[in-house]
């Protein structure tokens, strides 16, 4: 797969040299081409870099890996993106983490999508990059879970393919509408950490989504313990 990256940061850097590992060929792009050449050169496997627009025009995916607040810049030099597959890792966030920037909005995926008429998925916006570089991002044994927000069926195979190859399972999270809910969780758990809390302890697991799997309900509709 071709893969044009925009931005020449530590998530460009962290995904943009796995799949460059896996066999896809990565171009990346920045305001300062400079930059861009320097991280391709560090993440050899044939990566290239360059102009925001020669790695936009490059991809067959492009990611935006830049800090939302750059977000619009960095569209306006990639050129046109209409139809194309773009992954959205941004998250529109300020610390104590009280609130988004995007605020009572549209999400900050949902922005780019009206901006570029772009095929959005949004993706990695979960973990810090260095967890993006574990190879793989598993714990416990438990390979990582990364969420997918998006409409297009074909720009989220292509997506859920990039998820695999980092070692990582696929999620679904439901329609780009839906982006704002994974951008806001994001927030909420960066908050817990930052308060030095555990954000999984308050999961339960799977089986329980629905209730205590040990109460059954008896004729009279009350739940009783099973057992």
């Amino acid at each position: 797969m071709r893969i044009g990256v925009l931005g020449a940061g530590a998530m460009a850097d962290a995904l943009a040299t796995q799949w460059a590992r896996k066999g896809h060929e990565v171009r990346i792009g920045a305001r300062t081409p400079a930059k861009a050449a320097a991280l391709a050169g560090r993440i050899g496997h044939g990566a290239a870099g360059g102009t925001l627009r020669e790695a936009a025009e490059f991809g067959d995916v492009v990611l935006v890996a830049v800090w939302h607040e750059g977000v619009p810049d960095v569209l306006r030099e990639a050129g046109p993106l209409e139809g194309r597959v773009l992954i959205d890792c941004t998250n529109p966030m300020e610390p104590p983490f009280e609130r988004l920037k995007t605020a009572d909005g549209p999400s900050a995926a949902r922005r780019i999508a009206d901006a570029t008429g772009a095929r959005v998925v949004k993706a990695f916006n979960t973990c810090h990059e260095s967890v993006w570089r574990m190879t793989p991002p598993a714990f416990g044994g438990r390979p990582l879970g990364v969420p997918l927000c998006g409409d297009d069926e074909e720009a989220l195979a292509a997506v859920r393919e990039l998820v695999t190859d980092l070692g990582c399972v696929p999620m679904n999270g439901g329609s780009l509408e839906r982006a704002g809910l994974l951008e806001a969780t994001t927030a909420f758990m960066v908050g817990l950490w930052v308060a030095g809390e555990d954000p999984s302890a308050m999961l339960p697991p799977p089986e329980y989504a629905g209730g205590d799997p040990r109460r059954t309900s008896g004729p009279d509709g009350i739940s009783k313990i099973a057992g």
